[in-house]
């Protein structure tokens, strides 16, 4: 614990003298600092409202193993109202490398402030963090040393997002291995998680491209890392977990105020903007799915706050819209889509069939044990609450169970597999729901063309914490296939009760107490 913490942040007076500050003709005022002209790493934070989790995440900072005096740690407070400029001051009174910058007016959005970081940022390497997150102490030697080795302009770790009661890995996709100098769009979701959270930029890469965030509400960091990314000739990734995002219950943020209308209008005019830059047709199918699919399907249909709405009409309304952008492309947008199902959705929406719309929907969150089938093709399918041709839809991938066997100190599974990718898979997980940083792999073996077996040694369960684990295959690298079951074991071995079990959604799982 540091010394530091044991002062007392009461420096409200320090906050009320900010006003009297001169501020440029941006309308900011930067604290007079002493900071080393070459750091390492620039560390940019926008500030609003911050008291109850600044301190943490301010030490998170200064504790990195890299040494803090080798960091450059711009602080730019939007004009808080509360006591977040007081403890800003306190810092910088003590860390000449903190330079605390404060707006006259708030800019309703964290864009500006990130903005003018970047024009201050004086160290090799640019990264970014929220105001109620925190970083791993190893996360910017990790991203650093990284970059030094490869020369890249761009570099991702692990995010963790820590839950009252859970830690999940986010865009697994961004740090399932670790990958020196490869083309940024060799990964199929790369744009699917486009947060600030994990990543490190060469300064002067940012400097000489001009890359801004776009004054938004939401969805300003999104379109900045689709310029960042569709101009990166080479990146590279790490597993090393990097940054821990803050989603406990009591943490509210701008984005949490913003309605499924707006944030759909902020998406529209992302897209509008990728459109405009005229990328190559590979790239720019990959950066639209993300946004016609995950943004303007998903989020905004595929949610319960869509069944439950009185006033349906305006999310068609503003699909509506959503497909106007998509008239002009030299492709059918949907030919890209991750999930079959929501093709048909927007087939159906084109017919005006809406009362089909509000099934599937229904039935894509409600329905917890969908129906499969293998159809003579050898490829699996869901049956959807519709009449043909919209009763079925392909799923990509599909495991189901077929025997276990229970031996001397191991457990045999065997399951069949079914899809597109039965030549990429990659192991077996075994992983602690709470805790997803908790895991052990095994490897696969391939018995016939679609029947696989995974040999679970008895020890390795026994050793394992009393939790629950979910149980999957990796295949292609970071994606997961959960296995389709209706069985039941339960046993003891080493002191620990075993159960193999059912999950609501006939998945695969086990309890270990």
């Amino acid at each position: 614990m540091l010394t530091f913490l044991t002062r007392i942040f009461s420096n409200k007076s320090a906050a009320a003298a900010t006003d009297s500050y001169t501020y440029n003709q941006e309308g900011y005022y930067i604290h007079p600092t002493n900071g080393r002209p070459d750091p390492k790493v620039s560390v940019i934070m926008p500030v609003y409202n911050a008291e109850k989790t600044l301190r943490k995440t301010i030490d998170s900072v200064i504790d990195q193993k890299i040494g803090f005096d080798e960091i450059e740690f711009i602080i730019v407070d939007d004009k808080s109202k509360d006591d977040s400029r007081s403890i800003i001051l306190d810092y910088a009174d003590v860390y000449p490398n903190i330079v605390p910058v404060f707006f006259k007016n708030n800019n309703g959005s964290p864009a500006k402030p990130r903005n003018v970081g970047i024009g201050l940022a004086r160290g090799k390497y640019t990264m970014f963090i929220d105001s109620d997150d925190w970083l791993s102490p190893g996360g910017i030697e990790a991203l650093y040393d990284l970059l030094e080795k490869t020369g890249d302009p761009y570099a991702i770790g692990r995010t963790i997002k820590v839950e009252d009661n859970k830690r999940v890995v986010t865009g697994e996709y961004n740090s399932c291995e670790y990958r020196e100098s490869i083309n940024p769009c060799s990964i199929p979701h790369i744009f699917q998680h486009l947060g600030p959270t994990a990543r490190m930029m060469r300064t002067q890469f940012l400097k000489d491209h001009q890359f801004r965030f776009p004054h938004m509400k939401f969805a300003e960091d999104k379109q900045f890392f689709i310029d960042v990314l569709t101009n990166c000739p080479n990146i590279s990734t790490t597993k090393d977990v990097i940054y821990y995002v803050n989603r406990f219950k009591d943490n509210k943020s701008l984005v949490g105020t913003t309605t499924i209308f707006e944030k759909t209008d902020t998406n529209l005019a992302v897209i509008k903007h990728v459109i405009q830059k005229e990328l190559p047709e590979e790239i720019e199918r990959m950066v639209l799915n993300r946004l016609y699919e995950f943004d303007c399907i998903t989020r905004l249909f595929n949610r319960h706050h869509f069944l439950r709405s009185f006033r349906k009409d305006k999310y068609y309304q503003k699909f509506a819209e959503v497909l106007e952008t998509s008239k002009n492309l030299r492709y059918d947008f949907t030919e890209n889509f991750f999930e079959p199902w929501h093709k048909v959705l927007v087939e159906l929406f084109k017919k005006k069939r809406y009362t089909d719309i509000e099934k599937i929907v229904e039935w894509s969150l409600k329905d917890t044990t969908k129906e499969t089938l293998i159809k003579k093709d050898g490829l699996p399918y869901y049956r959807m609450p519709l009449d043909e041709p919209y009763q079925w839809a392909r799923i990509s991938m599909l495991a189901v169970y077929k025997e276990h066997v229970k031996e001397n100190d191991r457990f045999i599974l065997r399951f069949n597999i079914y899809g597109d990718y039965l030549d990429k898979v990659n192991c077996f997980v075994i992983r602690q729901r709470d805790n997803e940083l908790m895991e052990n792999t095994l490897p696969i073996e391939r018995i016939e063309e679609r029947l696989f077996e995974v040999e679970i040694p008895l020890e390795l369960l026994a050793q394992l914490n009393e939790a629950s684990y979910t149980l999957f295959i990796r295949y292609h690298d970071y994606r997961k296939l959960h296995i389709k079951m209706n069985t039941r074991r339960i046993f003891e071995y080493g002191g620990k009760k075993i159960d193999f079990y059912t999950t609501i959604g006939d998945n695969f799982g086990v309890n270990v107490k």
